[in-house]
């Protein structure tokens, strides 16, 4: 999905220029995607994918935070669905769907220290496995599909969410960017209690 940015709108800190009808079509699309069965992928292409997802996992559990952010490209999203495996968020209610402008706000907040649901911080580690890549044969777009274990230890609990995720990732000039994380809980329709960490 390609397309000319008004000028008005390039500052990505003041507007989602991005989110209109055209994008959750769109965003509809790659979510069947990630559903589907695909091909089997070399293992270049596999080794590749599970080394990118490693590298962001590593920069979260590490709490960079902006190193995170900078994977991402300016139109991105960053989606934690509530409906298991996506549903529609142009109609339904998502924890987290976070276009550059938001997510740039929740890394500014959880460097701040001064979050309440964050104090003290979540520690996290992360496990990634079952790694599964494939190309969009629209935009060329790198799609991959993974399972996820996120341990968090804060003030004295210790939480475990599983779920797969679902990204698609843009090659640039300076290599893949996040053009879309999905992050779908196992347990994502449950009550959750402040759900601050990043998936």
């Amino acid at each position: 999905m390609t397309r000319t940015i008004p000028p008005r709108y390039a500052d990505t800190s003041s507007w989602s220029y991005h989110v209109d009808d055209e994008y959750y079509r769109e965003l509809r699309r790659q979510t069947n995607l990630l559903r589907e069965d695909w091909p089997e992928a070399t293992v270049e292409e596999t080794v590749r994918a599970a080394t990118f997802l490693a590298r962001e996992a590593r920069l979260i559990d590490d709490g960079r935070f902006n190193h995170w952010l900078d994977l991402f490209t300016d139109d991105c999203l960053y989606w934690v669905p509530v409906v298991a495996g996506g549903g529609d968020p142009a109609t339904e209610v998502s924890h987290a769907f976070d276009d550059r402008r938001r997510l740039t706000d929740r890394v500014y907040w959880l460097r701040t220290g001064l979050a309440f649901s964050q104090i003290p911080a979540s520690r996290t580690r992360r496990v990634i496995g079952n790694v599964e890549t494939s190309a969009d044969p629209e935009t060329g777009d790198r799609l991959v599909r993974s399972n996820f274990t996120v341990h968090e230890f804060r003030a004295g609990v210790a939480k475990t969410y599983a779920g797969w995720y679902g990204h698609v990732l843009r090659n640039t000039g300076d290599g893949w960017r996040i053009r879309v994380k999905q992050a779908n809980l196992l347990d994502s329709d449950q009550i959750h209690e402040n759900l601050t960490l990043v998936f």
